[in-house]
């Protein structure tokens, strides 16, 4: 099972979108350690959460959220901020 997930960073007004098989551990690893993109805008909130049965399924939903429309969905059905 593969999780699609949506973060947000309340403090920085930024999304991130990705996704794993152990959200658990991804979570702690966004907020806790490593050094990437998402160590800027730490602390993360998971805002939305998709299960997928295969690593293909997941990929797909993962790049159409990471669209521009996707993006438009996540702020006007997640955040309601347009």
């Amino acid at each position: 099972m593969y999780t699609v997930y949506v973060l947000y960073s309340p403090s920085h007004d930024k999304l991130y979108i990705g996704y794993t098989s152990n959200l658990t551990q991804r979570l702690q690893s966004h907020n806790e350690t490593g050094n990437g993109f998402t160590s800027r805008y730490r602390p993360w909130e998971i805002i939305h959460t998709e299960v997928y049965e295969t690593k293909k399924t997941a990929l797909k939903r993962e790049k159409s959220l990471k669209g521009g429309q996707g993006r438009q969905w996540i702020r006007e059905n997640l955040l309601k901020l347009n």
